[in-house]
């Protein structure tokens, strides 16, 4: 069994007015010996921002800001901007997150070239209607049903005068392109898809998407299998590019007498076809166990985010009961053999 091991709590929330209700989910990067944080910082209320720390080594804090590096501006981001993530492709760095209107969750694009300045390039994902869903995905009868349970919003259609649209979250860049394409994950719950070899991201119009949906199928790339997984699963953390192939580690949920428990997860993806899964952990990487991961603003959950790597160490940060930011650490070549010891 892979040895895992809990460092602890690395940012906590504080009473600056930005982060005074929680600060979780991080995306990571590191440069040199430094690794950057960029977290959801929450405002009593539920409006979320974007903090930043600096980490001098896995753990150490060398500085932090005390106001946000990112706020909304646009109205479908208004309610707040959640759950970062972080890539370098050549010499720009791509941050995806979710934007938040009060009513509509939809993953979103900003780039930088210094990690200071970032320029909001929008909304990637398509603005699709349940009906609009449900119509096009009934031309495919072995979709699963879970896909109409958990995307149609108690049956509501539109709220303070805003459409409703199909919840698209968790929008994950490779941090390369493959075969000198993009290719990035999206997360329609209750499963994991995968949009690849696009050259550029204006190909992502209304026909793509149609597209897209008419053959949706064959853009899942996980689905929920083991029992700690088998509600849903989403996105975590960059994919890690390694010689056995591209390490997922992504969160899976499942339902249980104390709600729903959120545990970190593992996969392997080919490098040239990351349609393709490799191997999967039959069992969490790791869950809820102390009373930081247990107790919190939701109960009950590690959500990783961001992943680093140090010598053969990886280190995962993830939110903690979507109150704090914690981290996890192990030995990157031990996960990758149990890994290939549980090939599909």
């Amino acid at each position: 069994m892979l040895n895992v091991k809990k460092e602890g709590i690395v940012i906590e929330k504080t009473q600056l007015d930005f982060e005074n209700e929680g600060v979780l989910n991080p995306a990571a990067i590191r440069e040199g010996d430094m690794v950057h944080l960029f977290y959801r910082a929450v405002h009593e209320g539920n409006h979320s921002t974007i903090g930043y720390c600096l980490l001098n080594g896995p753990l150490k804090i060398e500085n932090r800001l005390f106001k946000p590096i990112m706020v909304p501006e646009f109205d479908y981001e208004s309610q707040g901007i959640e759950d970062p993530r972080l890539v370098k492709i050549d010499d720009l760095y791509y941050l995806t997150y979710t934007a938040y209107d009060g009513v509509n969750a939809l993953g979103c694009l900003a780039t930088s070239t210094d990690l200071i300045h970032f320029d909001k390039k929008g909304i990637m994902v398509p603005l699709i209607t349940y009906e609009e869903f449900n119509k096009l995905s009934n031309t495919n009868p072995s979709m699963d049903s879970k896909y109409f349970r958990y995307n149609q919003h108690d049956g509501i259609l539109e709220k303070d005068g805003v459409i409703m649209l199909v919840w698209d979250k968790n929008v994950i860049f490779f941090p390369r392109k493959i075969n000198g394409k993009f290719c990035f994950m999206h997360r329609i719950r209750p499963e994991i898809q995968i949009v690849v070899a696009v050259d550029s991201l204006a190909e992502l119009t209304l026909t793509f998407w149609q597209n897209y949906f008419l053959h949706f199928n064959d853009y899942v790339l996980l689905t929920p299998k083991y029992d700690h997984e088998i509600s849903y699963i989403g996105g975590g953390c960059p994919p890690i590019e390694t010689e056995m192939g591209w390490l997922l580690i992504y969160h899976g949920v499942k339902d249980s007498l104390k709600g729903y428990v959120y545990s970190a997860c593992a996969a392997l993806l080919d490098l040239e076809n990351p349609q393709k899964e490799i191997a999967r952990l039959p069992y969490p990487l790791f869950k809820p166990e102390y009373v930081w991961e247990l107790k919190g603003e939701v109960n009950n959950v590690c959500f990783p985010t961001g992943a680093v790597v140090f010598d053969d160490v990886l280190y995962i940060y993830y939110g903690a009961a979507d109150e704090r930011i914690a981290c996890a650490s192990m030995s990157l070549s031990e996960l990758l053999k149990e890994l290939v010891q549980n090939k599909i």
